[in-house]
């Protein structure tokens, strides 16, 4: 696969193709290779883009990230196919990228990569979208499980969230059993107690809350911001959306005082 059949399989925006055709034209692959070769390996992706943002130094626009990380994804899908994992998981993982152009540009109306720092874990196979949902293998303390991951355009329904959780079952049965057998844990804005009030009946995020067990919170975090609000996370309160019953209740939960943080789940499977 080249880089143009990749960009039309994940359906990149048309007026990023163009740039980083321009881009890729500048850069100076041979330099860049060995932490290109780093994206591509669970245990040293994160080493690979400490070291080519060094190399990159003043990226306009987080393109020369992009581009080589797009590089870093079209060489994995010869490691998807010799695994075995089918084109559909390859092209659902990869459509982060678009995803990530489109949220930045809706949160500040333009267009550029910010988001390098998260995907090297999609170009080493170390996280999968499997329907609705995303997981990354993890491994802590000796310990190996799974975490979940809600992306922005995920159908939080239960009938979706069951479909993605029994693929990831079968999955990590057949890709990765080791890591199968520790669980899965999340950690959210959306897991968060303090919008268990603010949420109806039928609800659902309350819905998908009721999956976890909460272990730990943190009333500090304030990435719902980007998410519920989809604006920078420097935005003061006062000028959050208002435009959905959640929106208004935060809104009005944070003006008054109080705080939403993110909370720590698990689930046992």
């Amino acid at each position: 696969m080249d880089l143009p059949s990749l960009y039309r399989l994940i359906d990149l925006q048309p007026e990023m193709a163009d740039r980083l055709a321009r881009v890729g034209g500048e850069l100076d692959m041979e330099r860049l290779e060995p932490c290109l070769a780093q994206l591509l390996e669970r245990d040293a992706a994160a080493r690979g883009y400490e070291g080519l943002r060094a190399l990159l130094g003043e990226d306009a626009g987080g393109l020369g990230m992009l581009y080589c990380q797009l590089e870093c994804a079209r060489r994995a899908w010869e490691r998807y196919r010799e695994r075995g994992i089918g084109p559909a998981v390859y092209r659902d993982t990869m459509r982060c990228f678009p995803r990530f152009l489109a949220e930045c540009r809706e949160r500040n109306g333009r267009m550029f990569f910010d988001r390098g720092w998260w995907t090297y874990r999609q170009t080493s196979m170390g996280l999968f979208r499997l329907g609705t949902l995303e997981y990354e293998l993890q491994e802590r303390d000796g310990e190996r499980s799974v975490a979940v991951h809600i992306p922005s355009d995920a159908d939080l329904s239960p009938a979706a969230v069951d479909g993605s959780l029994d693929r990831a079952d079968r999955f990590f049965r057949a890709q990765a059993p080791a890591y199968g057998e520790g669980g899965y844990s999340c950690h959210s804005w959306l897991l968060s107690p303090a919008l268990t009030p603010l949420l109806s009946g039928d609800s659902r995020i309350l819905a998908f809350q009721r999956r976890f067990r909460i272990v730990r919170e943190d009333p500090g975090d304030r990435e719902y911001i980007q998410w519920l609000f989809r604006v920078p996370e420097g935005t003061a309160a006062e000028a959050f959306p208002e435009g959905t019953s959640l929106q208004r209740g935060v809104k009005a939960l944070v003006l008054g005082g109080g705080a939403v943080g993110s909370a720590l789940g698990v689930m046992d499977r």
